[in-house]
């Protein structure tokens, strides 16, 4: 055998690996939560995959989900024991550079109103609902990559789509229509318009803020549109001065609004826009969960 041929397998095996790697990281940041952990993920997935026999496989896509998603299993496990000990709410890690490809299904199952209803799931419920509801493999694959029976696995799918049914928001405007919002909700705030904040804001609308312990944030969820508008409005009236700078960006695949202090990110907030209005706020300000988006 020469040299070149021997070579061949481990190219082979590299090339497959980073067709598959966007599907790997979306797969594993939406069952884990956090880019830094769904990278360190698919880097074992890869270390796996360089040593494997290749005529063994014989979906490699399909293989390299089933060995992902055991290991982000075994991330999510690891880390629900490092959230007992978190200050305030915790919320999922916000990137600008996730795989949404051109796929409605794909951008709505990574944006911050989704990966927020994937937290209320079971670690086995979210790895199945991701695995067959947006990545599209079968009950028996699923069942092979969480090490179930396809009985357990299809009762696990069932379980988790009537869970995501019921906690994701119903009517949710199209992406033109939340743009349109989030820019009237900026100019709002940064004036610090209680009455207009008010027309933008639902009856019910929940605000969620995670600073983790780093940032000043609410250690609990705050209710109610007069509320959410008080408390809006005091950020804005404390917080604005020259050094801040206020963006719209693509970041999870939907309009956001950057912050940022000179040239450090401060809060990404996110808006869920129904019908009704603003129905939730999520805004990120733990430091440790900004480094996945940028500040352009």
């Amino acid at each position: 055998m020469t040299e070149l041929d021997q070579e061949k397998p481990s190219t082979r095996l590299a090339e497959e690996f980073m067709q598959a790697r966007p599907r790997l990281v979306g797969a594993a940041y939406r069952i884990v939560g956090t880019v830094a952990d769904a990278e360190d993920v698919v880097q074992d997935a890869w270390l796996r995959w360089s040593t494997v026999d290749r005529d063994e496989v014989r979906d490699p896509v399909a293989y390299l989900l089933t060995v992902t998603t055991r290991l982000a299993l075994n991330r999510l496990r690891q880390q629900r024991n490092r959230r007992e000990d978190y200050i305030g709410p915790w919320l999922p890690e916000p990137s600008d550079d996730m795989d949404v490809e051109a796929s409605v299904e794909l951008s709505e199952s990574v944006s911050m109103a989704m990966m927020v209803v994937l937290e209320t799931l079971t670690p086995l419920e979210r790895a199945t609902f991701v695995l067959h509801d947006v990545f599209g493999l079968t009950y028996a694959e699923v069942a092979t990559a969480i090490d179930r029976s396809d009985a357990a696995a299809r009762q696990l799918g069932h379980r988790a789509r009537a869970h995501v049914a019921a906690r994701r928001p119903r009517r949710v405007v199209d992406q033109v229509r939340h743009r349109q919002v989030t820019d009237q909700f900026v100019a709002a705030a940064a004036t610090g318009d209680v009455s207009a904040l008010l027309g933008l804001l639902a009856p019910d609308v929940v605000l969620v803020t995670d600073g983790g312990g780093l940032r000043q944030a609410a250690l609990r969820p705050v209710q109610g549109s007069d509320n959410v508008s008080r408390f809006i409005a005091g950020v804005a009236q404390k917080g604005m001065d020259d050094s801040v700078t206020v963006d719209v960006l693509r970041v999870n695949g939907e309009s956001a609004i950057v912050v940022a202090r000179g040239d450090e990110l401060d809060t990404v907030c996110f808006l869920t826009v129904e019908e009704s209005g603003i129905t939730a706020l999520h805004l990120v300000r733990n430091p440790h969960k900004l480094t996945a988006v940028r500040n352009h």
